[in-house]
């Protein structure tokens, strides 16, 4: 990636310095017509942007895949799992209870249960060492 923005800065660099070569003052006073500056700002416009394009570009994120073996050795049921989940969404006890039909004691239960299992004492603790373990995406 770094030899990418190297090569396009370069690039960039030559362009400038060709219309220094050029001299932009020359083309302005042999051509009055501003159709000419108009169109060498649209070419390194569109050349920005290209460039920006393929700099910004970002791989196709790879499909996540629970670690299963992780969720087996660790005891954490299904039920936890959805819990883990709907906290790494940054829900609160009472909508994790309200989108699960129990009670929010229940959830604390569960949530307690899972910070014992995680070794954690915190939720962004739990949702890290999840994220760590491929529990959830």
């Amino acid at each position: 990636m770094k030899r990418v923005v190297i090569l396009y800065a370069l690039g960039l660099a030559a362009g400038a310095f060709l219309l220094q070569w050029l001299q932009y003052n020359y083309l302005v006073r042999a051509f009055p017509s501003e159709i000419y500056i108009g169109l060498i700002a649209a070419a390194f416009a569109g050349l920005g942007v290209w460039a920006g394009m393929r700099l910004a570009r970002r791989p196709n994120p790879a499909t996540f895949e629970k670690n299963t073996a992780a969720i087996a050795s660790l005891g954490i049921t299904p039920r936890e799992q959805e819990v883990l989940a709907l906290l790494a969404a940054g829900k609160s006890n009472k909508e994790i209870a309200s989108k699960l039909g129990v009670s929010p004691n229940t959830v604390k239960t569960q949530i307690a249960s899972l910070y014992q299992k995680l070794e954690v004492q915190r939720r962004t603790q739990a949702v890290q060492k999840a994220r760590e373990l491929a529990l959830i995406p």
